[in-house]
């Protein structure tokens, strides 16, 4: 029995960062469905007015556009930690607001749990050399434990192999750590918890399909950085979905490498060579919000339907002002059983 409270309270640890990142709190949306990915639109709160014209400008509609239950790439038992124990907590970067509503998670979690939590992110989202020289200072300090959030599936294999050497227990969280280079490195994850990004793109493009209607129309997706596990899974979904589909044709798919002001001159340039353009998809809400700003600026946003994810604030303030069509935002405890539901484990 006190093995099983020890991993519930580790897992509550991760699913409250998890819900601290992907939802922001909001006026009154429909309710999330737990263990699925949502789509969050102006669209969603028309739908749900009705007769009563006070609410938000905004709202999640699981309903009309929730896929099936994210899974896990891997389901693995979480080692048992103790109160007064110390975590370290490596994360993409504090530039990007996802990563900071995360760490904000994290330390919350931390409190309540008894555990101490210590958060440490890469300078930006690309310095995946930083984020390596991150995780070995946490490993030099020895921690009970270590949740790592990878730049990209490679760059934290030494690292991890550094921290199973000190006997320092290493959980994956979200973009994946690529388990055949660790196996080459003779390294190892005591846990691992990751969901589907596929799912994810492909929510948003079936969003950007159903705004274009049955004469489609050019369409175009904006990466984040290529290889990246959430960048590729979600290129990847909102790719099928597209070609997919009668009428509807992709012009142009580049990476955006998460950054605002790249996605900006991308869609751009985009919009001088196709000024037809009708839709683009953008990995993450950060990029999508630069498309909107370049849209407007060419006077062409009411032309062109915008999705991201992850519904970060600027997203939400951003829908409700009618300016980003739609977001994708994971459900507040995505992977996780509700406390004392150990059978999982």
């Amino acid at each position: 029995m006190k093995k099983k409270k020890q991993r519930v309270a580790v897992f509550l640890l991760l699913s409250i960062a998890v819900f601290a990142a992907a939802c922001s709190p909001s006026p009154a949306p429909a309710p999330v469905e737990e263990g699925k990915n949502n789509l969050v639109s102006a669209d969603a709160a028309q739908e749900q007015k009705g007769a009563k014209e006070a609410g938000p400008a905004y709202a999640m509609n699981p309903k009309a556009y929730a896929m099936e239950q994210a899974l896990m790439d891997q389901l693995m038992p979480l080692p048992d930690l103790h109160k007064g124990e110390r975590i370290g907590a490596l994360i993409i970067t504090l530039a990007n607001p996802f990563w900071v509503a995360m760490k904000e998670g994290y330390e919350r979690a931390g409190a309540e749990m008894g555990v101490e939590v210590v958060v440490m992110a890469a300078p930006t989202e690309g310095d995946t050399k930083s984020q390596l020289e991150t995780l070995d200072a946490m490993v030099a300090k020895g921690y009970a434990a270590i949740i790592a959030s990878p730049i990209e599936p490679f760059n934290l294999v030494p690292g991890v192999v550094r921290a199973n050497k000190r006997g320092i227990k290493v959980i994956n969280l979200g973009p994946p750590i690529n388990k055949e280079a660790l196996k080459d490195a003779r390294g190892w994850l005591d846990g691992r918890i990751t969901v589907n990004f596929e799912e994810q793109g492909a929510l948003a493009a079936e969003y950007i399909v159903q705004k274009l209607g049955p004469a489609g129309g050019k369409v175009a997706i904006i990466q984040g950085i290529p290889g990246a596990g959430q960048s590729e899974g979600r290129t990847a979904g909102a790719k099928g979905v597209f070609e997919n589909t009668k009428n509807v044709e992709i012009v142009s798919i580049q990476p955006g490498n998460w950054d605002r002001n790249t996605a900006y001159n991308l869609a751009s340039n985009i919009l001088q060579a196709h000024p037809d353009l009708k839709g683009i998809f953008c990995a993450n809400d950060v990029m999508a919000l630069g498309v909107v700003e370049a849209l407007q600026a060419a006077n062409k946003k009411n032309d062109v339907v915008v999705a991201g994810v992850d519904f970060i604030d600027e997203a939400r303030e951003s829908i409700q002002r009618g300016e980003l069509d739609g977001t994708v935002a994971m459900s507040p405890f995505l992977l996780f059983p509700r406390s004392g539901a150990t059978s999982r484990w």
